[in-house]
């Protein structure tokens, strides 16, 4: 089991979040999302032998979001 932290950029309300949500959950290998809205992150945890990071970012990009970048966390 591998957890992850994932920066969204452009999430706005509660509808943004089950777009999102729904979309972490579809990945294969996913066990466990939970999404903050005010910080604008997503915390996925799953079995890395089934998915990767790059997984994840590529549902939240195909959501309509954008990955932040670890620099921007401090913008």
């Amino acid at each position: 089991m591998k957890k992850e932290t994932i920066m969204i950029k452009g999430m706005k309300d509660q509808k943004d979040l089950d777009r999102v949500l729904a979309s972490l959950r579809d990945v294969w290998g996913v066990r466990q999302v939970d999404i903050n809205l005010s910080k604008g992150e997503a915390v996925v945890s799953f079995n890395k032998n089934a998915a990767s990071l790059h997984d994840f970012e590529q549902a939240v990009i195909d959501s309509g979001f954008q990955v932040r970048d670890e620099h921007e966390k401090n913008l």
